[in-house]
């Protein structure tokens, strides 16, 4: 397993230098061309480096606890929360997809999966008669709810656990922000089961 320390992601901060040159004194290769880059200095590098990789490692854990538990990975357990907070456990394929910031395909080949363990019907939607909805089964519900636990303890120990109220707060504004500023379209968050 990797492992990032504080004085890796300050090493990391000096491998990429917008002030590189070749031995002729001119910039070298991408330089040239990005001359107007707004490069990171070291203090937002430590921060991005720090925040991608705690991150990273903070979805291979819990991910690997969920699936050593429960035998369903974060992806599969992000579907069924999804469907089981909607109106009849039921969604679109296409919205499911959105919510879940999964391909369509990919999604597909995951609720096929689903629907192997009993867990996820497909059935027609309804309203037009065309498209597909990927509906919660009683099966999946009792899944989820035997796996929330599971989840919602690793959420706890690696993240809550780790933070003052103050850095909760924290984190909070800067998702908020960030989700504000990429996805004008997001769906409201969820609280966590």
């Amino acid at each position: 397993m990797l492992e990032y320390s504080a004085s890796t992601l300050v090493t990391m901060t000096s491998d990429v230098s917008p002030t590189a040159r070749t031995a002729g004194d001119a910039p070298a290769g991408p330089a040239r061309v990005h001359e107007a880059t707004r490069w990171l200095d070291a203090d937002e590098q430590r921060a991005w480096r720090a925040y991608m990789y705690s991150w990273m490692l903070l979805e291979d854990r819990l991910d690997r606890e969920l699936v050593r538990s429960t035998g369903i990975s974060h992806a599969y357990y992000e579907i069924l929360v999804q469907l089981s907070e909607t109106e009849g456990r039921a969604l679109r394929m296409s919205e499911l997809a959105e919510r879940c910031l999964s391909s369509r395909s990919r999604l597909s080949h995951a609720v096929s999966r689903l629907e192997e363990r009993g867990w996820v019907r497909r059935q027609v939607c309804p309203e037009d008669g065309r498209g597909q909805l990927a509906v919660l089964t009683d099966e999946g519900f009792a899944a989820l709810a035997a796996a929330a636990p599971v989840h919602v303890e690793g959420v706890r120990t690696h993240v809550f656990d780790q933070l003052t109220p103050e850095q909760v707060a924290a984190v909070r504004d800067i998702g908020e922000t960030l989700l504000a500023h990429l996805n004008t379209q997001a769906p409201e968050p969820q609280p966590r089961r």
